[in-house]
């Protein structure tokens, strides 16, 4: 009697363990289409205006939602999902020639000599300003270029 009882404790600590962890998965998936979503759109644009106090704070933040469960253990730091998103949409940019900003990136430039290759064959345009460094297009043409 005392074995099945015991059996049963078990068998039903093993179906609430089953029940919390979809619960957690449930919480996280709900916090990544709604909370992180919104902190990644339109990243590109306003990216650059961050301080690094604002970093700071955000990433304080998501290590909260972490600690409380609701987001992955695993996940990305700000920095790390701003260049995620940045590298992803210059890349559209860059390889697809119909694209609406694809008219805002300089000219190619035509080199009769060889160097070593850059992540793109665009001409680099002068940083003039504090606001062209924070510029989504200028960030992302000097990236790499060392």
């Amino acid at each position: 009697m005392l074995h099945l009882n015991a059996r049963r404790l078990l068998f039903e600590t093993s179906k609430e363990k089953d029940y919390i962890w979809r619960w957690n998965s449930l919480l996280q998936d709900i916090f990544r289409t709604t909370v992180e979503a919104k902190l990644t759109y339109a990243t590109p644009a306003w990216s650059g205006f961050c301080s690094v106090g604002d970093r700071v704070r955000l990433n304080a933040f998501l290590r909260r939602c972490t600690k409380l469960g609701y987001r992955d253990r695993g996940a990305l730091d700000i920095d790390t999902l701003f260049t995620d998103c940045d590298e992803r949409i210059f890349n559209k940019i860059k390889y697809n020639s119909s694209h609406i900003l694809q008219q805002f990136l300089p000219n190619r430039l035509t080199v009769n000599y060889n160097l070593r290759t850059r992540s793109h064959n665009k001409t680099l345009i002068p940083k003039t300003s504090y606001l062209n460094e924070r510029n989504f297009l200028i960030r992302n043409l000097y990236k790499d270029c060392y």
